[in-house]
């Protein structure tokens, strides 16, 4: 998922028939009553709510207002699965045609606060589900697809497919700067939001395997001046790898306000790092980007490197990525596309004004679908790691809210039983995905400079008509 998201992870979504119904469980009437807040047209019905019944969400009410403006408000299709204190299911936006999948978590206490709530965007469920292809078949289809998508100006950017380490196919389609005409092209550089955290839990297994930190330990132990010392000695590394440590997000109105003053790593733990913790680590998952950058500032202290420096040297260059890095936003980067938004507003626009200074540990750097194939190709060749340590970074280790499992900086997924893991990323003006299927030798990356889903609708399209061998 993505790295900015606007409401936690909010995308698209009606119905049709019968009104359906909500179970009668704490979980499921407070996404109700969640929904009737977020549907009302007075946008401070919804502040009010949010405030009431989920303290712990980071939001910004421009931001609600012109994403409210921007679906219409959401319909309840259905329920999925339904327990007391989760409540998963179907929602459409009234808008578009756009369906999603929600998931609710609640608190076991009175008055059963929300602690977690995402929506992820969904094919239309009434649809029969795709069919796999084979090769030759599935390249045509893409290719429909990728044209109807680009006419729509739903898709600005690069795709590649390969198999067993060589491309199958790839193209580039739209403009990475659109008041100079410049088109992309496969070398094309995008922003890839949380996909960095790949590059971060890599370097950290790398220290693990070269017997410089263990999982099981405290982050205290490496940032032993960290503010808060209750997060310093109960989250360990394992904890920050699985975004189970309690650590929080640094996304909102603080880190809105503060953008500019966020150049380093540790201008964040200035920031945030008195902030307690918000559960018990590894009670539960719940994403942290500010889990992430910890993890960049205990590679520097690890290795005696700093972070940018040791990505660079440990994986960029062995994997070949020539072209992927995180340089300052005030630094020229030849072939960087700009990326365009509609966040606050109903036309495409330059996203400058969402940037930090400089990309983290936790997401925000740069690459090119060729470089993003030499990094699986590195992982799948264990020129990174071991194969023990590789194993270890890419398997599941923990439920992830959306039917899959959360790995060490990766996204571990069966879809029709066939794996594949990876990473996305998203925000206001960029959007990536990298699917990685070690039985059938297959890679998927794509790279949009457009918000999201528009990468990673593409990365699911194929997906899912992949050949299984």
């Amino acid at each position: 998922m993505q790295i900015r998201t606007l409401i936690p992870i909010l995308i698209a979504f009606i119905a049709c028939g019968a009104e359906p119904q909500f179970p009668d469980t704490p979980a499921a009437r407070q996404f109700a009553a969640w929904l009737k807040a977020f549907n009302d047209s007075d946008p401070t019905v919804f502040q009010q709510f949010s405030g009431k019944n989920f303290p712990k969400r980071q939001g910004d009410s421009d931001q609600d207002r012109e994403f409210r403006k921007k679906t219409g408000g959401f319909e309840f299709i259905k329920a999925e699965q339904s327990t007391e204190l989760r409540f998963t299911g179907l929602v459409k936006e009234r808008s578009s045609s756009q369906f999603a999948r929600f998931v609710i978590e609640v608190e076991a206490m009175e008055p059963h606060l929300i602690s977690n709530l995402g929506l992820r965007a969904i094919d239309n469920p009434n649809e029969p589900p795709a069919a796999r292809m084979g090769e030759s078949e599935l390249l045509t289809a893409l290719r429909a697809k990728l044209e109807q998508e680009v006419a729509a100006d739903k898709f600005s950017g690069a795709v590649m497919v390969a198999k067993n380490g060589k491309p199958i196919y790839s193209a580039a389609f739209g403009l990475a700067d659109r008041e100079k005409k410049i088109p992309n092209k496969l070398d094309t550089k995008f922003r890839i939001g949380s996909m960095n955290k790949m590059f971060t839990a890599t370097a950290i297994l790398q220290l693990v395997q070269a017997g410089k930190l263990q999982l099981t330990d405290p982050l205290g132990k490496y940032l032993t001046d960290y503010p808060n010392k209750n997060v310093a000695s109960k989250v360990t590394i394992h904890h920050l790898l699985t975004h189970t440590g309690g650590t929080g997000d640094f996304f909102g109105p603080q880190f809105d306000a503060h953008r500019q003053e966020l150049r380093a790593l540790k201008d964040y733990v200035t920031l945030y790092g008195k902030r307690d913790l918000a559960f018990e680590p590894g009670s539960r998952w719940e994403y942290s980007n500010y889990g992430f950058l910890l993890l960049g500032l205990i590679v520097e202290k690890v290795s005696g490197q700093d972070y940018y420096d040791y990505v660079r040297d440990h994986v960029f260059k062995p994997a070949g990525m020539s072209s992927t890095g995180s340089l300052p936003e005030d630094q020229n980067v030849p072939d960087r596309s700009i990326g365009y938004t509609k966040d606050g507003g109903v036309t495409l626009h330059p996203n400058t004004d969402t940037l930090p200074p400089r990309a983290t540990s936790a997401g925000g750097g740069y690459s090119t679908v060729e470089d993003l194939l030499r990094f699986a190709n590195a992982l799948n060749g264990h020129q990174l790691l071991n194969e023990h340590y590789t194993d270890l970074l890419t398997t599941g280790k923990v439920e992830a809210g959306n039917g899959g499992k959360y790995a060490y900086g990766f996204g571990d997924n069966m879809q029709d039983g066939v794996r594949w893991f990876g990473h996305g990323g998203g925000a206001p003006g960029m959007n990536g995905d990298l699917k990685i299927f070690p039985q059938s030798g297959y890679v998927i990356a794509v790279l949009a400079n457009m918000d999201p889903p528009s990468a990673g609708r593409i990365s699911d399209f194929i997906a899912a008509r992949l050949p299984v061998k």
